[in-house]
């Protein structure tokens, strides 16, 4: 943190990284938690909340146009720039989105709802393909990981904003004022955009577009499967989130069943979670550092299972607030203690030639599965009820801790230092 505040005085591109990751980081909340706890006040059974996990699919399957918003001048604002542009045609029609998303009602018609959350997370998606390329390019290399920092701190921050003070704003002033306060948000991000410069990129080979795709896309996949136990290493990658993600979805409705209120859920979900995640990143990075990647995997993952341990107590105890505050803290920080040692664990698995995409396209993986086998939840929860639920969603990490452990013993991670603070898997 030493360093962070000279750089602020002495260099605005950060506080343009900080404002960026901020406008990136409002609307992963409002096609998650918060739309799971509008949708569980209007009466929307369990199995359809579940499904709403599907929604985040853009996060996971962004790569797939990245190349087209990579190469492609923007539809607006050209005169800004490539990178400008693409961001200032972006951002107002993502905030007019969320808006509109505000004006839909999931109790008289959960569909349009839902097929509005999907236009706001593609928006989203497409937002951060620009964010990631304007941050490389505009940040010099010796400030890519200061850089970095300042997006994940302004990302988190507007987690906190678009989560906690929704459901504030929500509690006084109704769904549609919450989305419109969310809505204005975005403008935080168009503002550094419309302030900062167009970065300088290298000149670009000319490419025709199946080989931009294949360089994108068939590449870095084909690298990968040369290397040992390769099939291996993917379903790890794939189920290392699965019980996080299966309880994760339904944490929403569990909470409103069980008579928290907004107030209750946004003081102690979100504001409290949010310093509980932080808190285990850091000690992740330094238990990483302490012990090297191989353990602090073993010892967080299984931290990670077992704290879902904890809703179970907690459907058992009901409305108790210190068993809330238990359960929160508990599964936050151990979350950020297994992120920390698992963004480190991909980012060895990672070949020079293809450092970034590799990188992006392992990320998805992981994500993939929690916005499909997630969306199961919902029709589990019904049919097991909370107790049993959690206990399964406990025992659903235990096929990636196997494989974890006979990979571990097969192909050691090399040693590495994490980021303090690593972002969130979308």
């Amino acid at each position: 943190m030493a360093r962070l505040l000279p750089a602020i005085a002495n260099d605005r591109r950060f506080l343009i990284m900080l404002a960026l990751g901020f406008s990136a980081g409002v609307p992963l909340p409002l096609t998650a938690f918060v739309l799971r706890q509008w949708m569980s006040e209007s009466g929307i059974s369990l199995t359809a909340i579940g499904l709403t996990a599907l929604i985040g699919l853009s996060y996971s399957l962004k790569f797939l146009w990245s190349p087209l918003i990579d190469h492609a001048p923007p539809p607006f604002f050209r005169s800004w720039g490539r990178r400008r542009g693409w961001l200032a045609s972006i951002q107002p029609v993502l905030a007019l989105a969320i808006l509109g998303l505000g004006l839909t009602s999931p109790a008289a018609d959960p569909a349009l709802t839902v097929m509005v959350a999907v236009l706001v997370a593609f928006l989203s998606a497409s937002q951060d393909i620009v964010i990631d390329a304007y941050r490389i390019e505009f940040l010099e290399e010796r400030q890519q990981g200061l850089g970095l920092a300042y997006y994940v701190w302004g990302y988190r921050g507007a987690m906190l904003a678009a989560n906690a003070g929704a459901l504030t704003v929500a509690e006084f002033a109704g769904w549609p004022l919450a989305f419109t306060y969310c809505a204005a948000l975005i403008g935080v991000g168009f503002l550094a955009v419309w302030l900062g410069p167009e970065p300088e990129a290298a000149p670009r080979a000319v490419m025709a577009w199946s080989a931009r795709l294949r360089a994108a896309t068939i590449d870095p996949f084909a690298d990968f499967v040369r290397r040992r136990h390769w099939l291996a290493i993917l379903l790890f990658i794939a189920l290392f989130k699965l019980g996080e993600a299966m309880a994760g979805t339904m944490v929403a409705p569990f909470y409103r069943e069980l008579g928290f209120s907004r107030t209750e859920v946004a003081a102690v979900g979100s504001v409290f979670g949010l310093f509980a995640t932080l808190l285990g990143a850091l000690a992740g990075g330094w238990l990483v550092v302490r012990i090297g990647t191989a353990r602090a995997l073993v010892l967080t993952g299984m931290g990670q299972m077992l704290s879902n341990l904890m809703y179970v107590a907690l459907a058992h105890a009901g409305h108790d607030m210190p068993m809330l505050w238990a359960q929160v803290g508990i599964e936050n920080f151990t979350d950020g203690l297994a992120d920390a040692a698992f963004v480190t664990y991909l980012s060895s698995l990672t070949s020079r030639a293809f450092t970034a995409t590799q990188y992006a396209l392992l990320s998805s993986l992981a994500a993939v599965p929690l916005r499909t086998i997630g969306g199961t939840s919902g029709g589990l929860a019904e049919w097991l009820g909370w107790p049993d639920f959690f206990l399964l969603t406990t025992a659903a990490a235990l096929p990636a801790m196997a494989i974890m452990v006979y990979l571990l013993i097969r192909l050691p991670p090399a040693p590495a230092v994490p980021a303090a603070a690593p972002a969130p898997i979308e």
